[in-house]
């Protein structure tokens, strides 16, 4: 199969061993960086970034790491993580996930709960923990 171009699509579904996905996060606002995915941690996912274009910053259990471009960052399964772009321009990037992973992301897209509560029991059906905002 080929996605071209790939910006905005994704290559894999439910039926894949694993789902990839090119994103773009905006420049960092002028109020301070924004987390794209609140801090939360999957118990049976790995997870991996690489970054195309700028940089992003992550937070995995409890340390920053900070990705240039040309850079691969892996998350475990069990690690607590969160990211975001840290720069005054545009990052871009690939998303590599499994499919479980894949599907909470859409169920958080097209979820309209976004009480604690609400994204603490979204987060726990497809095997992952939500910890928080901040």
């Amino acid at each position: 199969m080929l996605i071209s171009p790939a910006s905005g699509h994704t290559v894999g579904d439910s039926d894949s061993s694993f789902v990839t996905a090119e994103w773009t996060e905006g420049p960092c606002p002028a109020e301070g960086p924004m987390w794209v995915a609140p801090l939360h941690r999957h118990h049976q996912c790995d997870e991996a970034w690489y970054v195309l274009e700028g940089r992003l910053a992550f937070l995995v259990d409890g340390e920053e790491i900070v990705a240039d471009a040309g850079s691969m960052v892996f998350v475990p399964k069990g690690s607590s993580h969160t990211y975001w772009n840290p720069d005054a321009v545009q990052a871009r990037y690939l998303l590599i996930m499994t499919p479980l992973t894949h599907d909470l992301i859409a169920a958080i897209h097209a979820g309209e709960d976004r009480s604690v509560e609400g994204l603490k029991a979204l987060f726990a059906r497809y095997g992952a923990e939500f910890i928080g905002w901040s």
